[in-house]
């Protein structure tokens, strides 16, 4: 049997991400509410149903996490079998990558996130929320 010889690699430190400026979060965090007011809730907050056996969605939110920007749906869960009375579940994130522009993903079924766009403006980016059914809870 033969021995393996040792070798260097060159691994070059990852850049780092840029940081959020307190002005883009505010406005951000503005746009995002009305349209979670105007547009989401209407259509996906429904009444709770009269036998409530499976999961149904009471609020819609907002997160930030680093340079990540998050839109949140909370459950209900009534089952006999539930769990835990409530849950959250992410449905779309915008993360920040520089001069107010951001990529933009959704959550897949498998628990991973999937860039559908990318280099978006603010307006641009929860207008594809609002609009594309992939970013919908």
């Amino acid at each position: 049997m033969t021995k393996r010889q040792k070798t260097w690699v060159y691994s070059p430190s990852k850049k780092p991400k840029p940081r959020v400026p307190e002005s883009v979060k505010r406005d951000l965090e503005t746009k995002a509410q009305a349209l979670i007011e105007a547009t989401l809730k209407p259509a996906f907050i429904q009444p709770p149903p009269k036998e409530a056996r499976f999961n149904y969605i009471v609020d819609i939110c907002t997160k930030w996490y680093r340079s990540y920007f998050y839109f949140c749906a909370k459950y209900h869960c009534p089952g006999p079998n539930a769990v835990a009375p409530s849950s959250e579940d992410r449905f779309a994130r915008l993360e920040y990558v520089g001069d107010s522009r951001f990529n933009l993903s959704f959550m897949r079924h498998t628990g991973k996130w999937v860039e559908m766009y990318t280099d978006l403006s603010v307006d641009e980016s929860l207008a594809a929320i609002r609009d594309d059914p992939w970013f919908h809870p």
